[in-house]
């Protein structure tokens, strides 16, 4: 795997094997040092395309040692379509000698440097946008607990919202709330809430957000934990953009009427 490639994936907090980057001698702190990565590759919502694409770099690629351990990477990232462009920057420790054929390295920051017209791709999820952003940012800064508290605040979120536009009531008798696992229950019950590959799990789901957010997770296991749980938020989210696009077509097809 060539460093731009790793460069290009969800962040990990292991070190990961890549290919040689760096030609001749260690490059002296601070000095400019053209290296051989590869292309990155990210992805981005573009406002000009509006839509997720993969933003891309050139394949002449600087970095700047600071430490004997650590390396700095600037790039700008371009969209393929219209080619709007994003700054990031990328913070890499190197376990070992940087010219090694084959070196250790990690990812420790990576900030990206967005624009009016270049956001993350959660930018599409709307309303929830701000804090799936907010739940990776923590993520990428060590903070699991506190990434996977946001992404329980969605999955309540969005769950009492589909509820309340499918006229589901999740009331006791006395008027109030049920609890989070029996309103879920009933909305399930009701329409299709939850992705099919992921329904037997969903309670599931949530008792594993719940579980940071009470404490029983130690922070390296909410951050090991973290992307699988963001993966499975997200697909919820989809499911709604789903049956809303749906519904949509269905009232311009005048299938809606037809039933009436």
């Amino acid at each position: 795997m060539r460093l731009g490639d790793y460069l290009s994936k969800e962040h990990s907090a292991q070190y990961e094997q890549v290919e040689k980057f760096v030609e001749g001698r260690t490059p002296p702190l601070g000095q400019p040092r053209k290296i051989n990565i590869g292309q990155i590759a990210c992805n981005f919502y573009c406002k000009k395309c509006d839509d997720v694409r993969t933003f891309l770099s050139s394949n002449n690629i600087q970095m700047i040692p600071i430490t004997t351990s650590l390396i700095s990477i600037d790039v700008r990232l371009a969209c393929p379509v219209c080619k709007e462009s994003v700054a990031v920057w990328f913070l890499v420790d190197v376990d070992g000698d940087i010219t090694s054929l084959a070196p250790m390295v990690r990812l420790l920051k990576r900030n990206v440097k967005y624009t009016d017209n270049v956001v993350p791709p959660k930018g599409k999820y709307g309303k929830y946008s701000e804090s799936l952003v907010k739940a990776e940012i923590a993520f990428r800064e060590g903070l699991g607990a506190g990434a996977i508290v946001y992404l329980r605040k969605i999955f309540e979120s969005i769950m009492y919202e589909v509820a309340e536009k499918n006229g589901i009531d999740i009331n006791d008798r006395n008027g109030r709330k049920l609890n989070f696992k029996t309103a879920l229950e009933r909305v399930c019950n009701e329409i299709d809430f939850i992705p099919q590959e992921f329904l037997a799990d969903g309670y599931r789901l949530f008792g594993e957000l719940s579980n940071v957010v009470h404490g029983e997770f130690e922070e390296e296991e909410a951050l090991t934990k973290y992307p699988a749980l963001s993966r499975l938020v997200l697909g919820v989210l989809d499911k709604q953009i789903d049956r809303e696009e749906m519904n949509v077509a269905k009232s311009v097809l005048g299938w809606n009427r037809e039933r009436n």
